[in-house]
Formats: structure tokens, C-alpha cells, sequence
């Protein structure tokens, strides 16, 4: 056996051991606070059958989508300036700092405040929330570049096209992979507290009208679980592959 097989057989066990345990905890509850799964199942068929569930989950991957775009091209630059230009990081450093520790909470009310209950102030929470955090983790690598490569693309004359290509790409690759991961698992969560707070559709929405309307657990659950289990696949299937891709000279 493979050791790829192995690790998928042991994920496997341990989902496996994990709903075992959920089902004996809820069938000593008794309790519909507390759904067994497939009680959590029965209601991601019935919410799929209607076409609420995908349309909700297709809304919230959008919104994830547009504002992990604007956050990581703006937090790759600002990395990488804040990286190369010393008086630059020292003027933003602080600023940066208090945007890591401001609560998302706080950032998404008041994007509502100042430009209202729309889209646009939805995706500039998340931006607010998620760029600092890619700024920081590709400002280490842009602090870190090979200085043996910049003295050999000074030496051979190199324009700033190619010196971008194949002296800060190639080094940088492995920390924006690095942000991407880190970054898209706090996007999603920020935009369904996004959606929660002031949005008339998405998986955030549909939670907070299930916990409202009727305290439906096993609907808060089942959406929860659908939307993890997309963005952990996108998380496997695309990000993991490229993190393999880009470090594979190693």
C-alpha cells in the first residue's frame, strides 16, 4: 500500500470513527439540538431537491471568489513593496498590525455603516480582513530573496520583466500558495458572517434564517457541512496540488 493510500484509507477511518461518535452522542441526547447525521442528510436532500441549497452555496462561493481576487492581487503587491522598500514597511507596519487584531466583526459593521447594505461593502470587509494577512506572509518573502540570483541578474543586465519572471516569481511562488491557503479558509468564514449580518441570500443568510425561524440545528449543520466540504475539496483538489507544484524543486 502506498503511503498516498494509507493517508486516505486513515482520513477515511477517522470521518469514519468521528460519525460513529456523533451518532452514539446523539442518540444518548435525544435532543433535536442535537441531529443525528443523518438526520444532518435528510435535510441536505430535501434543501438540494428544492434548489436552495446549491443557489445559496453558489451565491457564497461568488462572493468568496470576487474577494479573494481583489484581496490577494492587492496583499501580493503590498507584500512584496513592503518587502523591498524598508522606509515603506516602516511606515505601514503599524497600520497593518491593527488591521491583523481588529475583529472581523468590527470591520464588517462598519463597511456596512460607511457604504451601506450592498455587495460592495460585503467584499471590502473581506478584503480589509484578508489582505493584512497575505501583505505579512509575502512581505517575509520578499525580505528573503536569494541575494546570490540578484547579483547574478545584475550581473547579466537583466530588464525588470525578466527579473520579475525568474528571480522574484519563482522564490515568491511558495509564500502567495502560502497566503492562498491561510487566506481563502478565513474568506469564506468572514463572508458568512458577512452574509449573516446584512445579506438577503448565501449560505450566511440561510443559517442565520434557520436559527432565527425555527432554531433548526440539523439545517445550521447541513449547511455548514456542505459549504466546509466545498471549500476543503477546493482547499485538496486545487490549492494542495499547487503547493506540491511549486515546491516540487525541492
Amino acid at each position: 500500500m502506498g503511503e498516498a493510500t494509507r493517508g486516505l484509507a486513515t482520513r477515511l477511518v477517522s470521518v469514519l470513527v468521528l460519525l460513529a461518535a456523533w451518532q452514539v452522542a446523539a442518540t444518548l441526547a435525544e435532543s433535536r439540538l442535537l441531529p443525528a447525521p443523518l438526520a444532518i442528510l435528510d435535510f441536505i436532500v430535501k434543501e438540494s431537491a428544492t434548489g436552495d441549497l446549491w443557489r445559496n452555496v453558489g451565491i457564497t462561493l461568488t462572493r468568496v471568489g470576487i474577494s479573494f481576487f481583489f484581496a490577494m492581487g492587492l496583499g501580493v503587491l503590498l507584500g512584496i513593496a513592503l518587502g523591498r522598500w524598508k522606509a515603506l514597511n516602516l511606515v505601514l507596519d503599524t497600520p497593518l498590525l491593527i488591521l491583523l487584531n481588529t475583529p472581523a466583526l468590527v470591520i464588517t459593521v462598519l463597511a456596512y455603516i460607511w457604504v451601506g447594505l450592498n455587495e460592495g461593502a460585503a467584499v471590502l470587509a473581506v478584503v480589509l480582513n484578508k489582505l493584512p494577512n497575505v501583505a505579512v506572509i509575502v512581505r517575509e518573502g520578499a525580505r528573503g530573496l536569494d541575494p546570490g540570483l540578484e547579483e547574478m541578474a545584475r550581473s547579466y543586465r537583466f530588464d525588470r520583466r525578466t527579473w520579475i519572471a525568474h528571480v522574484l516569481v519563482p522564490q515568491l511562488q511558495p509564500f502567495v500558495v502560502a497566503a492562498a491557503r491561510s487566506g481563502l479558509s478565513l474568506a469564506w468564514k468572514i463572508v458568512l458572517v458577512i452574509e449573516l449580518l446584512g445579506r438577503p441570500n448565501g449560505v450566511g443568510f440561510a443559517i442565520n434564517f434557520y436559527f432565527v425561524q425555527s432554531l433548526n440545528v440539523a439545517a445550521i449543520i447541513g449547511y455548514s457541512v456542505v459549504f466546509m466540504s466545498v471549500m476543503i475539496a477546493i482547499d485538496i483538489l486545487i490549492l494542495q496540488r499547487l503547493e506540491a507544484h511549486v515546491r516540487r524543486w525541492r
